[in-house]
């Protein structure tokens, strides 16, 4: 039961490493002078209504920063021929060597499971007057 239980939550958090070690995103931050007017993480920041004074204007206090978070592009998959020798050695040996310890016994049968002693009339010790001593 245990057992089942870890292997499924190691399993997802594996998945879960997998997946923000690859995922990839941008936050954009849109400042009117120094103060932050928006942020935005998955569509474009809004603008302020100087933005639009700007184009007659010609003078720029608005300006947009974006900030990209890059994940993996490629996962290097490396296989067991990857593997200098000795390095393929102690694998196979520390992995027999470990699945051999959880080997499990074979099950034992007790062929007198279901038999039930007979019925005591006498005590036969006492009846033969022979004890222990």
């Amino acid at each position: 039961m245990i057992k089942v239980l870890l292997h499924k939550s190691f399993s997802a958090l594996m998945a879960l490493l997998v997946l923000f070690s690859t995922v990839s995103f941008t936050i954009e931050k849109h400042f009117c002078g120094d103060v932050l007017v928006d942020v935005s993480m998955f569509a474009d920041a809004e603008k302020c209504e100087m933005e639009a004074l700007e184009v007659l204007l010609k003078k720029t206090c608005c300006k947009d920063e974006i900030d990209v978070f890059k994940g993996q592009d490629e996962l290097t998959v490396s296989t067991f021929e990857d593997l200098d020798f000795e390095k393929q050695q102690f694998l196979a040996a520390f992995t027999y060597s470990y699945i051999d310890c959880f080997a499990s016994l074979p099950k034992q049968t007790i062929p007198h499971k279901d038999y039930s002693p007979p019925n005591l009339v006498t005590d036969i010790q006492v009846l033969d007057q022979v004890f222990i001593i």
